[in-house]
């Protein structure tokens, strides 16, 4: 759920492809400053998304000593003007990934599956059909955006009006639909031999982790991973159409001369990105799955071995690179930001981590500019910029 690059999440797909001050954990001091970005560059740094056209921006950094930082711009609801909620819940989108990669490697760790398993070993006669053939693709094909399925995502991600958004907002599939659509399409590369990324691809190793656990996909996230770092702000939507309070309402920008449509209610709670959660509670899973707490060092050395992106994806995010659920992106000051970020319908969300675990920094936007491929890369390289400061330690 990545409009970068995804369908539920990245922007090479969202065209197609494609101001409150924060509360904050400690008070501003010496030490914020000595460390070299502090509340005011964290504050500057977020008006500055809000700037490029967001209607409402949190961004929450944790550093080593694991203080926060938090700061809040724009507004929660353009009706009412209500500033921004500094700990609101938001759609995480392609996020989501990361989760399920997790998952899977875990899985891998017990023997219960392997990365070389084929896809149809595990969902037989599933991917089929137009040159599709599920025993030609493995499980680290679906994880790393390497499996060639040609992604023909149905959920609201790809609407492109208002009027579409009213009319399919509640729609639903299951991941055999999903998966379904896509075998309508021939692959778009044989297995192994590029790369694209794949919301469907996410979707099947949702349909994977059941047949090997004999539980649904997010009900293993949240006994592998929710409940032992208790994450209390992080939840599965399943049904329902809405996101829990507080909350900043999510905008979609159809249209430069049209007002923002409120697309905060809609129905997306598959593998490829439903979870619901915090800035908060991103910053702790990502400080935990970079910092070895819950894959051991075989298991994250594989989620980390990572590979380039395709040419459209690399023009828009220039040195990306993706691993099992994780992409990097070069920093200025050398080395590389982990994490994953996530477009969804509304919502838009960026997360830096350093290579130990132990500097992050989420940025959640509750709107999306589709109304332009510009308009869209400049609300991304605000938030972009914003992460390269925070763990550059630029003021």
């Amino acid at each position: 759920m990545l409009h970068l690059i995804a369908g539920q999440g990245l922007i090479v797909k969202v065209i197609t492809l494609v101001t409150a001050i924060a509360v904050s954990a400690t008070p501003s001091s010496q030490h914020d400053r000595e460390q070299g970005y502090d509340r005011a560059a964290l504050q500057r740094d977020t008006d500055a998304v809000r700037a490029a056209g967001v209607v409402g921006v949190q961004a929450h950094v944790v550093g080593p000593d694991g203080r926060s930082l938090v700061a809040t711009s724009g507004v929660a609801d353009i009706r009412t003007k209500r500033p921004v909620p500094a700990n609101g819940y938001f759609r995480i989108g392609s996020n989501n990934k990361t989760f399920v990669a997790t998952v899977i490697l875990q899985l891998a760790a017990e023997g219960r599956l392997s990365l070389d398993d084929t896809v149809e070993r595990w969902l037989p006669g599933l991917v089929k059909g137009n040159g599709n053939d599920g025993g030609e693709m493995s499980v680290r094909d679906l994880l790393q955006h390497t499996s060639g399925i040609h992604d023909d995502y149905p959920y609201p991600t790809a609407i492109g009006s208002a009027k579409e958004y009213y009319r399919h907002r509640f729609d639903t599939f299951t991941p055999e639909q999903v998966v379904a659509r896509a075998m309508r399409h021939k692959p778009d590369f044989a297995p192994g031999k590029g790369w694209s990324y794949a919301n469907t691809g996410y979707a099947l190793l949702g349909l994977i982790i059941e047949r090997v656990t004999g539980r649904l996909w997010h009900q293993e996230v949240e006994a592998r991973i929710i409940k032992p770092l208790g994450l209390r702000h992080t939840l599965w939507p399943g049904e329902s159409a809405k996101v829990p309070r507080p909350h900043a309402r999510g905008y979609e920008f159809y249209s430069a001369k049209g007002r923002p449509t409120d697309v905060t209610e809609h129905r997306d709670a598959d593998a490829s990105g439903g979870l619901i959660s915090t800035t908060a509670d991103l910053n702790r899973f990502f400080r935990a799955l970079l910092g070895g707490k819950l894959l051991g060092q075989a298991e994250l050395a594989q989620m980390r071995h990572t590979i380039p992106v395709d040419e459209q994806t690399g023009r828009i995010w220039p040195g990306a690179r993706y691993g099992l659920g994780v992409f990097t992106r070069p920093l200025s000051c050398g080395g590389v930001s982990w994490g994953h970020g996530g477009d969804i319908l509304g919502y838009m969300t960026r997360t830096g981590v350093s290579a130990d675990g132990k500097l992050s920094v989420i940025v959640s936007m509750s709107s999306e500019r589709k109304d332009s491929l510009d308009a869209l890369l400049r609300q991304d390289k605000a938030a972009a910029t914003l992460i390269d400061h925070v763990l550059c330690r630029k003021a």
